[in-house]
This record gives structure tokens, C-alpha cells and sequence, in this order.
């Protein structure tokens, strides 16, 4: 016959085991959710430019992404990156307001130069001095109004992907800047800069059913 001790002890092992099996539950609950609604399923990345994709940054996501089209004409998100936007918020007005401009709505702006920027300089006046900025490859767009703004790599500044810091170019960390340039870019493509308070075009809401054709 068990003495009172010995029942209390079993009780507090018997509402552990219970609880542990619980937090369990609940862990492999939160984690097949997380897998659900986290991850992305990408097409196989084309060996060159296609020349139909486009470009799609988001401002309030700091996000980069690709679309295009597979063989069924479906609208699938190709890559997406994280990246760095003008230090300000709210559309460019002038030079050295630190903001990235945003293209009007139904006009999108367009790559017009895809530039080795590997030995570019630039002096951010921060004590750094005149240093390499630019990554790989500086992707010129045509931003009616504005000159000089482009889509490039982050070199001694990849810590700002993602964030705002630039001054109004968007950033992308070096290694990304040679996935988009090598697999995606071309001259024509369309960048569309959406707005902080842009909502997502529908067929952005439906990017996570992206599949492998």
C-alpha cells in the first residue's frame, strides 16, 4: 500500500507526462503551420534570362521579386530577395532626399543598362571614405525625373539588407545581385516600386502556389 508521499509524487509525475505531451502537441502543431504558410516553393531558376519576367519591389515587405510566366500562362514567382530601400520613406520628390522613387501605377519603370559596377567607388560620408559599393553588376532603370538610380549589390554594406539606408537605389546583398543579373535581368525588363501603402496586385497573393512545371 502506497503512503501519502509516494501518491503525491506519482500525481506530479502522471500531470508532467501530460503537460510534456501537450507542449509536444503544440510544438509539431506550430511547426507543420509554420511549414505551411512560410515556404515557398520556387520554379527551377532558368538557366538565362527568359526576356518576359518582371521585377515587383516592395517597399513595405523590403522584399525583390521575380515573376513570370510558365507554359500554362499562369503567373508564378520565379526568386524573391531581400532588400535595401532610400533611407527615407514616401516617393522621390528631388535629389538627395534619400528616398527610392515609385512608379506610377500601370507604368513600370524599365532596366535600361546592365553595367559591371565590380571596381565602382562611393563615398557615403560616414568615414569610410571613397570605397567599393556597388557589388557585381549595377542594374540602370529609366525612373522619369530622377537620374542615377539603379538596382545593385551591397559591398561593405550587406548589414543594411534588409532595411533603409541607401540613398535611394535599392540594394541587394552581392550574392543576389549576380543571381538576378545572370538569371533574370535583361534590358526592357519592367520594375514596378510599389508605394508603403500599395496594396499587393492579386496575383501576389497567390505567389506561394507557385509550382515546378
Amino acid at each position: 500500500m502506497l503512503n501519502r508521499p509516494a501518491i503525491i509524487i506519482m500525481a506530479m509525475l502522471t500531470l508532467c507526462s501530460i503537460t510534456h505531451a501537450q507542449n509536444i502537441d503544440n510544438s509539431q502543431s506550430f511547426s507543420t503551420d509554420t511549414i505551411t504558410t512560410s515556404v515557398i516553393r520556387f520554379p527551377a531558376m532558368p538557366a538565362k534570362p527568359s526576356g518576359t519576367a518582371w521585377i515587383v519591389i516592395s517597399k513595405k515587405d523590403l522584399t525583390l521579386s521575380v515573376y513570370d510566366r510558365n507554359a500554362t500562362g499562369d503567373t508564378v514567382i520565379m526568386a524573391q530577395f531581400p532588400c535595401c530601400m532610400g533611407k527615407n520613406k514616401g516617393n522621390k520628390m528631388r535629389r538627395g532626399d534619400m528616398r527610392t522613387p515609385e512608379s506610377p501605377v500601370g507604368r513600370p519603370f524599365k532596366i535600361t543598362m546592365i553595367q559591371n559596377s565590380s571596381t565602382w567607388k562611393h563615398d557615403f560620408h560616414d568615414g569610410r571614405g571613397n570605397i567599393k559599393a556597388y557589388g557585381h553588376w549595377f542594374l540602370r532603370l529609366e525612373t522619369p525625373g530622377h537620374r542615377g538610380i539603379g538596382i545593385h549589390g551591397s559591398t561593405n554594406n550587406e548589414k543594411s539588407v534588409p532595411g533603409r539606408a541607401s540613398e535611394g537605389c535599392i540594394r541587394l546583398l552581392d550574392k543576389d545581385i549576380i543571381t538576378l543579373k545572370e538569371h533574370f535581368a535583361y534590358v526592357g525588363m519592367p520594375v514596378t516600386v510599389q508605394a508603403e501603402e500599395q496594396a499587393p496586385f492579386p496575383w501576389e497573393l497567390r505567389y506561394r502556389k507557385a509550382i515546378t512545371k
